[in-house]
């Protein structure tokens, strides 16, 4: 088998709080507490989960724009949590993003090809201006926008028009994983079409591999091969597309795919109505993290912290109820 692009290994990423004057100590926000994947190349991985589950924190911990309390991050069999800034910043070119608002994300000071082009000079790609002139303009036709455009600044583009240039700044320095957080949440419906289709164009043009942050299930099950969902900053579940929105195991996945809109007002669909608030990241419950939640929590629950382990055909959930069923099964078999 092919090795991953990118393999994520027990990954933690904590914030610690400023302690006020009458505090002994500060408390810690487990962001991230122990994710472990991998993205194999010219793939697309999604990571779901409700808002704050820690999604973004993993990708901005992969690109160190924060850096990992604990873990391993290798990418293309290189480990590279633990190098120095001087030193990951040349493999950085492997490693692009492109951000949740386009606009905020864009220098507005700069015209469109210079934002374009100043990858491709800090990376040292092309040495003369007219090559990297017409490489911001194949660029700009690649993410269907006209040439003229790149003579503009960000601010007289629509949304999506300022995502695409997002993802053209991506592109050129030659990368092969593109992390997308929440890359079409902020656009319109036929806007966040029309990009999650170039994307997946892009994919099997270039042969990235994407790892692809969000909350809508509807566009993940678009474009996704594989799914890992997240609860307050772990994995929970992790299966292909088809087994994922077929037959979901964790209840949390289960709940989450309940609330997907379906698109024909005749269709029934029973919603899994989850009670109580998600707990806070600073003192996360013992256990299984979702038990709180959980109309199918027993004692074992909050007390034993669920391991990932596979139920068949390669999908891991990390919950008791099935942990219990495969001991049941394999005591079975033995008597």
């Amino acid at each position: 088998m092919n090795a991953p692009i990118l393999s994520v290994k027990g990954l933690k990423t904590h914030f610690r709080l400023s302690a006020g004057l009458l505090k002994k100590s500060a408390k810690v926000v487990h962001a991230v507490d122990g994710v472990s994947f991998d993205l194999m190349r010219g793939e697309t991985l999604s990571i779901v989960g409700e808002s704050g589950c820690g999604k973004s924190t993993v990708g901005r911990s992969i690109l160190r724009l924060v850096q990992p309390t604990e873990g391993e991050v290798i990418l293309d069999g290189r480990r590279v949590d633990n190098l120095s800034q001087a030193a990951f910043r040349p493999l950085r070119k492997q490693l692009q993003v492109v951000f949740q608002d386009p606009f905020s994300s864009l220098n507005p000071r700069m015209k469109v090809r210079d934002i374009i082009a100043e990858p491709i000079r800090n990376f040292g790609i092309l040495a003369s201006e007219r090559e990297i002139a017409a490489r911001t303009r194949e660029l700009l036709a690649k993410v269907g926008l006209p040439s003229d455009a790149g003579d503009r600044f960000p601010h007289q583009f629509s949304g999506g028009q300022r995502q695409r240039i997002g993802i053209a700044r991506a592109l050129a320095a030659e990368p092969e994983i593109i992390i997308c957080d929440e890359a079409v949440s902020a656009l319109d419906v036929s806007v966040k079409a029309q990009i999650v289709n170039l994307l997946v164009d892009l994919q099997s043009e270039l042969g990235l591999a994407l790892l692809f942050i969000s909350h809508d299930l509807a566009i993940v099950e678009h474009m996704t091969h594989r799914v890992a969902v997240m609860y307050l900053g772990s994995i929970v579940e992790t299966a292909t597309r088809r087994q994922l929105f077929a037959t979901p195991k964790h209840p949390y996945t289960q709940a989450l795919l309940s609330a997907v809109p379906v698109p024909n007002p005749d269709e029934k669909r029973e919603r899994t109505i989850l009670k109580g608030e998600v707990p806070s990241p600073i003192s996360p419950p013992s256990g299984c993290r979702f038990h709180t939640r959980c109309p199918l929590a027993f004692d074992r629950c909050s007390v034993e912290r669920p391991q990932l382990s596979d139920v068949g055909e390669g999908q891991m959930v990390a919950c008791h109820l099935y942990i219990d069923t495969k001991v049941s099964a394999t005591a079975g078999a033995v008597a």
